[in-house]
């Protein structure tokens, strides 16, 4: 099997992903789809120069183009749908007699956020009405593509991340119940969907509650660091923004952590998210992502708008203070987790995807 996958090179994502396919003895390939550093987890596969010489020459289609020619992938499969998908679509109007079938995948808000955007809705057509395989995170999304254009198939809905090796994770758990945990995580991104500064008020709204714990905001950007700095200041609550930290270290935070809020306009399942599950941190997300298609509100999380900070704070302080509701949700999400994203079931899944592609146009199937 030879995998030629079209991806941004220095996301943990794509990494994840294609790290889940290794030891099948396939012929991997990558072709980034913008210039930056290669993630350090991207290892046994073939990268393509796609931007090298003077920058501002090159032609991504053309190359990419020339690359499928020169590869003779089983299936070409495009991380994301506005850069690599289109791309691909670029692409393949420039590849004379048939191309390789194409897998598409939708990556956090493309369908449910971005296709809303007159500048976005019409490439992401383009995508959707070409790709002969689609795969996204939740039903929602699923009908959100057959609503912009999808004729193809939908292969399957699993995490973009890949799955978790919930074994080895068992032992970077502490001892002891959830309740017992004296810190609080909040996702710091913020900005055209974050809404990390909500969860910076609600939990500003209770800090009478928040006394004796730390607060750690992680993928923080220069305004939310300077919003928590004044907040800390004007309530008395340590809160730390934490620097750049591995996925390893990741999943350390949220072993750590009573609570892990992640607020956004538009999101897909979140590795956030996954991390805070299996980590068995309570989780409080937005009524916007995906996660409301996996978990029960009030039951093994609480959702809240993801612009109402006193929302925010009601179910912070819930959360705060409910022993058995944090204790039970993580019973309920760690047996989720073994059916929902254990990289021993995803991961026979993920190469199924693949032969599935491929041997339907080996056969001249239609999809």
């Amino acid at each position: 099997m030879r995998i030629l996958f079209v991806a941004m090179a220095h996301s943990i994502h794509t990494a994840r992903w294609i790290a889940q396919l290794r030891g099948r003895g396939w012929d991997l390939h990558l072709f980034p789809v913008e210039r930056a550093r290669l993630h350090p987890g991207l290892a046994d596969l073939t990268i393509h120069d796609a931007f090298g010489g003077d920058a501002a020459a090159v032609d991504a289609a053309d190359r990419l183009a020339a690359t499928i020619r020169d590869v003779r992938p089983d299936v070409v499969h495009s991380l994301e749908l506005l850069k690599a998908g289109h791309l691909v679509w670029e692409a393949s109007g420039r590849l004379a007699g048939a191309r390789p079938p194409w897998i598409a995948t939708n990556w956090g808000s493309e369908t449910a956020l971005l296709a809303r955007f007159p500048q976005y809705a019409e490439p992401l057509r383009d995508v959707l009405a070409a790709c002969d395989y689609y795969t996204c995170e939740c039903q929602r999304d699923v009908e959100l593509a057959r609503a912009h254009g999808l004729r193809g198939e939908v292969l399957a809905v699993v995490p973009n991340g890949g799955g978790f090796d919930l074994e080895a994770l068992r032992a970077l758990r502490p001892a002891g119940p959830p309740s017992e945990r004296r810190t609080v995580l909040l996702k710091g991104y913020q900005g055209w969907a974050g809404r990390a500064l909500v969860g910076l008020r609600a939990l500003e709204r209770v800090a009478e509650c928040l006394e004796g714990y730390r607060i750690v905001i992680y993928s923080a950007d220069a305004d939310v660091a300077l919003a928590a700095r004044l907040a800390s200041q004007d309530t008395g609550l340590p809160i730390d923004v934490a620097s750049e930290r591995s996925h390893d270290e990741m999943l350390g935070l949220h072993g750590h952590a009573r609570v892990s809020i992640g607020l956004s306009l538009s999101d897909g399942i979140s590795t956030s998210l996954l991390e805070a599950m299996v980590m068995g941190s309570f989780p409080i997300q937005s009524t916007s992502s995906c996660a409301r298609e996996w978990m029960a509100d009030g039951v093994n999380a609480l959702f809240v708008h993801p612009n109402d900070p006193d929302a925010a704070a009601d179910a912070v302080r819930r959360a705060l203070t409910d022993d058995r509701l944090v204790d039970h949700a993580d019973e309920l999400n760690q047996r989720l987790a073994r059916e929902r994203f254990d990289a021993a079931r995803l991961s026979p899944q993920a190469a199924a995807l693949y032969e599935r592609a491929a041997v339907r146009a080996a056969s001249g199937t239609d999809a």
